[in-house]
């Protein structure tokens, strides 16, 4: 054979024939022993292969030396694959000391022989800069030509530099045209690649149904980067139909390769019981590797999972533990998450100063709820100095992005011009806007606003609308302020009983003006059956929080005996406490208390007292009885003059009974000078309220002709009414001036009396 007698070429062909097993049985050890007489004599393929077979153990021990021996022997002999193969070794360290020097000056030897991987090698020494100069058009210029030779990694990485705009314009379209060469050549990470270019849009329509067939080839492979987006995809439903155990299959493996974005994909399914059942535990599991390796959305949520105590048992310290990784790489709800652990002192100790460092750090990233915490920060001093404008600025950013606290707290802040200048329509913009959003105190406030016309035209229908939403959230005050709407029908038809169902609400809140309405409700019978003794409950409730209205009219119950047994002192002490708080019909009670001595001693220093306290205040029954105590020297000394004074305040104001008092005082004489027109002035205005006495004096005035022309006629028509009321004296008198009259003159008498009697006589009220 030719072989045997040295010929290297057939001793090369005849150790491809034993590798290859042609025409001759496979034998590596043969194909070794061939190879190694072709290499011998200088045969670089022969040099090549068996470089090939030492170094993969094949016809004999693996023997990396003899293996860099062999190939770089082919190597020197310009033998492209092999020079590849030393440039792979000496990049890698294996088996010869790593050296990249000596890698790139094998794979530019090999390149510039057209070897595709020896190009896509050397352009990936220059894109990284090892033992060359980083320089990015040298590998741009050596991945093209590799790529061109349809190597796939080199596709791929052209496709990169297309797609990162390095060292070549920015070109989608080009980098598509060369991740889809690399995919289609089975490349799992340029299939992965164009997948997301797909699901992007970016050099190509938007096509999630391509992206998801690329995710899936790369998935197939094994690509765990593509698992995660197949798994993603799923979830979304974008190229597929959603379907969360799908989602889950694939983030699965994608988690158990380490990505860790599909190991919290992964925690998240399992927390919400998607695609698997609700786990806790094993949402926290995977939650845990994603954090552990610096995923931030994993290290928040696992520090949520702590501070919640799902999962795992609640551990404050730990939550914040994992915020604090997650806000150091600037996840802005982490940020947010540490600030109020800072602020409330949960697992750390509190430190406001902190607290306001967190929140600046999340505001500045637009998280809305850092944004009012910070502005609240500011405005109340807390963690620095106050600093309004500061505190404004932040509550206006978090309300501008629909922060519904915000937008209430910067309404307040108009409305009461703290660290703005008050504006009443600025802070129902606010409020409105809270408002909508189901802020119940806003809602409240922008009824008040309505109702006072504040900052909007007064409007009643308006301001009981907004009452109702804060009223039906169980805002106390705002069923008070519905239940007067239905009171007084006030933007609301009037309706007791509505009113009453509010003030029922707001009453078993502790409002103390709705124990009030209510208790006047069953007082009156209004909107309810009449219940003295509910009303009392009601009155008293009022009464004990200082509701003076309902500290009177408690004493009027125990005065009357109605819903409680008859209780003058009772009856004093809440008419004392009503009048302390200067309501005037209160002071004139307890003035009358004390001038009978009901409930109390008798004192007439103190009734003058309660009575002037009242009279002062216009109360016209107090400005009376304050002239009587002065007209009799009771408790004050006797003063005429004073008593007048007082009389005339009280009949100015239309008191029948003050107005017959002065008409006396003139036509005697007492405390002014003796006038008797004056007295038939006064005496009439009491008479023409049906005043009996009165009616008596001005007809008696009329039949002597004191201060009016004298008038029998007239004398009969008031003296007759009064006897009609029940004046024994009018009676007598009436039959005296009978006997002065013409009998014509009688008749027209008498029908002058029935034309006053229905004017002037008050018709009984009956039970």
């Amino acid at each position: 054979m030719a072989a045997e007698q040295g010929d290297a070429e057939a001793q090369f062909e005849l150790g491809g024939m034993y590798y290859a097993g042609q025409g001759v049985p496979k034998d590596d050890a043969k194909a070794v022993r061939w190879f190694r007489q072709a290499a011998e004599q200088g045969i670089a393929d022969a040099q090549y292969n068996l470089g090939v077979m030492y170094y993969g153990g094949q016809g004999g021990p693996k023997d990396y030396a003899k293996a860099v021996r062999w190939f770089r022997q082919a190597a020197e002999q310009g033998h492209a694959e092999a020079q590849n193969n030393l440039g792979v070794m000496y990049n890698t360290g294996r088996e010869v000391p790593k050296d990249d020097a000596k890698a790139v000056r094998w794979f530019r030897q090999a390149a510039e022989q057209g070897h595709a991987e020896a190009q896509n090698n050397l352009g990936a020494m220059y894109y990284t800069g090892r033992e060359v100069p980083k320089d990015d058009a040298k590998a741009v210029h050596w991945y093209r030509q590799a790529a061109e030779r349809g190597h796939a990694e080199a596709q791929f990485f052209l496709g990169f530099m297309y797609y990162k705009g390095r060292e070549v314009p920015k070109d989608y379209a080009k980098a598509v045209r060369w991740f889809r060469q690399a995919a289609e050549q089975g490349h799992a990470e340029a299939q992965n690649t164009l997948g997301a270019m797909y699901a992007k849009g970016l050099g190509v329509p938007k096509d999630y149904a391509k992206a998801v067939r690329w995710f899936r080839q790369a998935a197939e492979q094994g690509h765990a980067e593509a698992q995660s987006n197949l798994g993603a995809m799923y979830y979304g439903g974008r190229g597929v139909p959603k379907d969360d155990a799908e989602a889950v299959h694939w983030y699965r493996q994608a988690a158990e390769q380490g990505i860790a974005g599909a190991q919290f994909n992964l925690g998240a399914m399992y927390a919400e019981g998607q695609g698997v059942p609700k786990d806790d535990a094993e949402a926290v599991r995977w939650y845990r590797q994603a954090a552990e390796r610096g995923h931030a959305e994993a290290q928040f949520f696992l520090g949520f999972m702590y501070d919640k105590g799902r999962g795992v048992p609640k551990d404050g310290a730990k939550a914040v533990r994992w915020f604090r990784q997650a806000a150091e790489q600037g996840h802005a709800v982490a940020q947010f998450s540490l600030g109020l652990a800072y602020a409330e002192g949960q697992g750390v100790p509190k430190d406001d100063a902190e607290a306001v460092h967190w929140y600046r750090q999340a505001a500045e990233q637009g998280i809305a709820g850092a944004q009012f915490n910070l502005g609240f920060m500011y405005d109340k001093g807390r963690g620095g100095p106050k600093d309004g404008a500061k505190a404004v600025r932040w509550f206006r950013q978090a309300a501008e992005q629909g922060y519904a606290d915000a937008q209430f707290n910067l309404g307040l802040m108009y409305y009461a011009g703290r660290w703005v200048p008050k504006d009443d329509a600025e802070a129902v913009h606010w409020y409105r806007q809270a408002a909508e959003q189901g802020v119940a105190g806003a809602q409240f406030n922008l009824g008040a606003m309505y109702a006072e016309g504040q900052g909007v035209p007064k409007d009643d229908a308006e301001a009981a609308r907004w009452y109702r939403q804060a009223a039906e959230q169980g805002i106390a005050e705002a069923q008070f302020k519905l239940g007067m709407a239905y009171a007084e029908g006030q933007g609301v038809p009037m309706d007791d009983a509505k009113a009453v169902r509010w003030f029922q609400q707001a009453a078993e809140q502790g409002i103390a003006g709705a124990q009030f309405g209510l208790g006047m409700a069953y007082a009156l019978g209004l909107g309810v059956p009449k219940d003295d003794a509910e009303a009392v409950r009601w009155l008293r409730q009022a009464a004990e929080q200082g509701v003076a209205g309902a500290q009177f009219n408690l004493g009027a119950m125990y005065f009357l005996g109605q819903g409680v047994p008859k209780d003058d002192a009772e009856a004093a002490r809440w008419y004392r406490q009503a009048a302390e708080q200067g309501i005037a019909e209160a002071q004139f009670k307890l003035g009358g208390m004390y001038s009978l001595g009901q409930g109390v001693p008798k004192d007439d220093a103190e009734a003058v007292r309660w009575y002037r306290q009242a009279a002062e205040q216009g109360h016209a029954w107090a400005q009376f009885g304050l002239g009587g105590m002065y007209a009799t020297g009771r408790g004050v000394p006797k003063d005429d003059a004073e008593a007048v004074r007082w009389y005339r305040q009280a009949a100015e104001q239309g008191h029948a009974e003050a107005q017959f008092f002065l008409g006396l005082a003139y036509a005697e004489g007492q405390g002014v000078p003796k006038d008797d027109a004056e007295a038939v002035r006064w005496y009439r205005q009491a008479a023409e309220q049906g005043h009996a006495e009165a009616q008596f004096f001005l007809g008696l005035a009329y039949a002597e002709g004191q201060g009016v022309p004298k008038d029998y006629i007239e004398a009969y028509a008031w003296i007759n009414i009064s006897g009609e009321q029940g004046d024994e004296h009018a009676k007598e008198a009436r039959s005296l001036i009978e006997k002065k009259l013409s009998p014509s003159d009688l008749i027209k008498a008498q029908e002058r009396s029935n034309e006053y009697f229905r004017r002037y006589v008050p018709t009984p009220v009956r039970d």
